[in-house]
């Protein structure tokens, strides 16, 4: 049925287009005769139409030298239970007897739907992937294969096989399966998705919408983008169409070679608005030599929790926007615990390697040799040093939730003794477990409880609410309303003022300024 409308909408598209032709063709025969002299029509620039046709010609080869490789997936997951009226309309008893009886009596309606059986509909998917060994190993994205049952594999050649031994890795979206063919199978080639840069042609290969291989153009729109979509994120952003069934399938270069997996896109319509993001496939490949090898992935960690230096952060440290990763948090059992690293440590190099955000640390990171000592150098209470940091594997259920400021009014006990400090616009009490408690933290929290800020205030404006704890005030940790008080003799409103604020989330940086900028 799919193949008829689809190709009756075709047909019908060409018939309107002959239609339109024979229209014309009888203008044509009606049209008054051109003067002897008319303006000559202008040459084509032969030199911008070689460019164009240079660049043609580079997508076509490119295309035709990944297309062998590329393959369409199908899944099928658990069958779901579905009502048996499911899709029934208000008037699908219209002119029966059953209509009738349900126009008199509304509540016949209800018990009939509730006495028709559940029938079970299978959930069915459809995706993108590529071959990366010629034995039979595809690559595609987690979200493409999760959860399936069966997973069918048609190649550019339309041979079909169903995939098995499927490997995922959930934190960069990416999987392997495998298919068992006769012969040595296509390869897509591998790039290097750190040499790519801004504006670069690219192109995106999959299966939109079911159509099998489907070849789009754009550019690098941006590198290194994060949009909450898996835990492990440093996304190209590309303006090449990818649209529902793309996932999984490459992002290619002009030499054919693959330089991402589509992943997702950003949109208001649900279909291609100008903006998807690729795994790197730098990042893709080390990932499936793990899971080829020995099934899982395994990477190393810190235990901390961090954020980017924004401009006011900047200032506060006396670096480069965009330098180093601010740490927010230690946690407990971790290896930046034994290594002592504190919140308000400013990494600016790890390994050897700058750091220009967190991205940049958690890439450098998750690939340390487990076991190993490594130099980190930090920037605490303004002066520079270096402290040694042995790489732990990461544990299978980590997590460590990191979240921007919001509102954590849950409806706070009174507060008689709150102190209040007008001039940045909170008043603040000490910590008390059954509050902790209410609110969500953990009972190992420290500093002081925001119980009331005032509108319009310093403190206001960067996002501080009732509900958050004040673990530090520039480089002094704060454990109590005196302490609150003391570090605040230290610091300068008009100079902006260095605060770390928790919610049971996480925790940020912020600076609060006299005139709330």
């Amino acid at each position: 049925m799919s193949f008829y409308k689809r190709n009756g909408h075709w047909f019908i598209a060409l018939a309107g287009i002959g239609s339109l032709a024979y229209s014309l063709g009888l203008q044509q025969a009606r049209l008054p005769e051109l003067p002897a002299a008319v303006a000559a029509i202008p040459a084509v620039n032969s030199a911008g139409l070689a460019e164009a046709r240079g660049l043609s010609s580079a997508f076509r080869d490119a295309a035709k030298s990944a297309l062998p490789a590329i393959v369409s997936i199908e899944t099928r997951g658990k069958s779901m239970p579905v009502s048996g009226t499911e899709g029934m309309s208000e008037d699908s008893f219209e002119g029966t007897p059953l209509g009738e009886l349900f126009r008199r009596d509304p509540g016949m309606r209800d018990l009939f739907r509730r006495g028709v059986p559940q029938r079970r509909t299978p959930q069915q998917g459809m995706g993108s992937g590529f071959i990366i060994e010629e034995s039979g190993i595809i690559l595609t994205n987690n979200h493409v294969v999760a959860d399936a049952e069966t997973v069918k594999v048609r190649l550019h050649d339309g041979r079909e096989f169903v995939a098995s031994d499927i490997k995922t890795d959930p934190r960069t979206d990416v999987a392997i399966l495998r298919i068992h063919a006769d012969g040595k199978l296509p390869v897509l080639r591998m790039g290097n998705s750190d040499a790519v840069d801004i504006g670069d042609w690219v192109l995106a290969i999959g299966s939109p919408f079911g159509l099998d291989a489907t070849v789009t153009a754009g550019i690098i729109s941006a590198k290194g983008r994060g949009m909450h979509i898996t835990e492990r994120e440093d996304f190209l952003q590309t303006d090449a169409a990818i649209n529902p069934g793309n996932s999984g399938g490459p992002l290619v270069n002009l030499n054919g070679e693959v330089i991402g997996i589509n992943t997702a896109i950003s949109t208001r319509s649900g279909g291609y608005d100008g903006v998807g993001f690729a795994v790197p496939i730098n990042l893709a490949h080390w990932v499936a030599e793990q899971l080829i090898q020995k099934g899982t992935v395994s990477r190393a960690y810190l235990g901390v929790a961090i954020q980017p230096v924004d401009n006011e952060l900047s200032k506060q440290f006396g670096v480069p926007v965009g330098k180093g990763a601010l740490i927010t948090d230690v946690r407990p059992d971790t290896p930046a615990a034994a290594a002592k690293l504190e919140a308000g440590d400013l990494i600016l190099q790890f390994n050897g390697k700058d750091i220009h955000g967190p991205r940049d640390l958690q890439s450098v990171v998750e690939r340390l040799k487990v076991g190993s000592k490594y130099p980190m150098q930090i920037v605490r209470d303004g002066k520079e040093m270096v402290v040694d940091v042995t790489a732990q594997e990461m544990p299978r259920n980590y997590s460590l939730a990191s979240d921007s400021l919001g509102s954590q009014n849950r409806g706070l006990p009174e507060a008689p003794k709150a102190e209040s400090y007008a001039e940045i616009g909170v008043e603040i009490e000490a910590l008390k477990p059954e509050v902790l408690q209410k609110l969500g933290y953990q009972a190992d929290v420290s500093g002081v409880l925001v119980t009331d800020v005032k509108p319009d205030s310093p403190a206001a404006a960067v996002g501080i609410r009732e509900g958050m704890v004040i673990a530090k005030v520039g480089s002094r940790r704060v454990n109590s309303p005196a302490d609150f008080k003391e570090a605040l003799k230290s610091v300068s409103l008009d100079r902006g003022i260095l605060v770390l604020v928790r919610t049971p989330r996480g925790g940020n940086h912020v600076v609060i300024r006299k005139d709330g900028k």
